[in-house]
């Protein structure tokens, strides 16, 4: 009996590592590539979409993406005067615990919070329309420090909001606060001191990524002016690009491929590779090429076996990533942001549309579509997947759906 029972309860803690194996903890999932390592997913669906699991509404107003760690579900919402944050159960999708996390966010484009959460360890790292930074407890809710990095570093608010989702790096979070000689700052992710401040750039809507190129590790920002290597360590800048800023709304993640560097933006400009040669002593930029094939607004691309695929403006397109040549283009679902596993393409439509794609370079094929209840508002919060679930988000609601076969 002794023997069944510890079997029992190691079946247990095995199922358990299993389940929450392909978490997405941040924003663009674990790597910030927006790519999901999951297999064994539906290959098509029927015509009502993949099987609704739950519906759940009371999240506030706001654009903010969610983020998925050990079982629990974390995003932010506004209502009234207060922007918070908020835990939801991965099976039912019931409210665990709602914080306060700063003041409302409000804009003619839409009111509340733009950014998702971070989760590291036992705490959630969340940043707020207004620039208010909140580092809360997992399991309660309760806020373990808070800071107004626009207030604290002098920058000022951008157009539509600070969108940003935090990075946390080791023992600090790196952030475009937007100052002067403050743009990008680090703080220690236990209490808020500031470890380095760095640069003038005015914040962009873009998250960070971290790579080591050429040996060196590296956080690299798409800030309101240009695209710039910062390092991890010091705050020191290693490198920096302007062409592919549009100074309107830079808002698309880089993508990082071992030394090169892609990044994208709308309102006309377009999309550049970037090889980034020297190393530790000094870093230097070659510009592979520079087009207007990929252009993206609010969402970022991702990057499957050599082909970039993305929302150039309106149209759902795929780029080869050596040589930006355009393979195809397609309407698609619309305007959208979109995600990558198992093979698929998941694109979700501003208006809606939740569409099924085979991440193919030989052409546009769709394997299932289906719609979103919606609000008045554009459905600007991201698709996320997470061990066989798909979660949508538009304002005060949230979706789940099965996708495992």
């Amino acid at each position: 009996m002794r023997f069944s029972i510890a079997s029992s309860l190691l079946s247990i803690t095995l199922a358990a590592t299993t389940s929450f194996a392909e978490d997405w903890p941040q924003w663009r999932g674990a790597a910030r590539d927006g790519i999901s390592p999951e297999t064994g997913l539906l290959s098509s669906w029927p015509e009502a979409g993949p099987p609704l699991v739950w519906k759940s509404r009371g999240l506030g107003v706001g654009y903010s993406t969610v983020t998925i760690s050990r079982g629990r579900i974390f995003t932010l919402g506004a209502s009234k005067d207060t922007e918070y944050v908020y835990a939801l159960d991965v099976e039912t999708g019931k409210t665990l615990w709602r914080a306060k996390s700063g003041r409302h966010y409000r804009n003619n484009r839409g009111d509340g919070p733009r950014g998702a959460p971070t989760v590291d360890g036992n705490r959630v790292y969340a940043l707020g329309g207004r620039g208010d930074l909140t580092v809360l407890d997992v399991a309660t809710g309760k806020v373990h420090w808070s800071v107004n990095l626009l207030e604290r570093f002098g920058g000022r608010n951008i157009s539509w909001g600070i969108s940003e989702s935090p990075l946390v790096l080791g023992d600090r979070v790196l952030a475009n606060a937007g100052g002067s000689n403050a743009s990008i700052v680090a703080l220690d992710k236990d209490d808020g001191t500031v470890l380095w401040q760095s640069e003038r750039d005015e914040a962009g809507y873009s998250s960070a990524v971290v790579a080591t190129i050429r040996g060196v590790r590296q956080a690299v920002f798409f800030t309101g002016e240009r695209v710039v290597g910062i390092s991890v360590d010091d705050g020191t800048l290693l490198w920096h690009y302007r062409r592919v800023s549009n100074r309107t709304a830079n808002v698309a993640t880089p993508i990082v491929r071992g030394n090169f560097v892609f990044v994208s933006s709308d309102y006309g400009t377009g999309c550049a590779l970037l090889e980034i040669k020297g190393g530790r002593a000094g870093m230097t930029v070659r510009e592979v090429y520079f087009n207007r094939e990929m252009k993206n607004h609010h969402s970022s691309s991702v990057l499957v076996d050599g082909t970039l695929y993305g929302y150039s403006s309106r149209n759902l397109t795929a780029l080869d990533f050596e040589t930006g040549e355009r393979l195809w283009r397609d309407r698609s679902v619309g305007k959208g942001s979109l995600i990558y596993a198992d093979g698929h393409l998941y694109v979700f439509g501003e208006k809606g549309v939740m569409g099924l794609v085979v991440a193919t370079r030989e052409g546009y094929r769709e394997k299932g579509r289906f719609e979103v209840p919606r609000s008045n508002r554009p459905s600007w919060s991201h698709p996320v997947i997470a061990n066989g679930k798909l979660y949508l988000r538009d304002q005060d609601t949230l979706y789940s759906y099965d996708i495992a076969r």
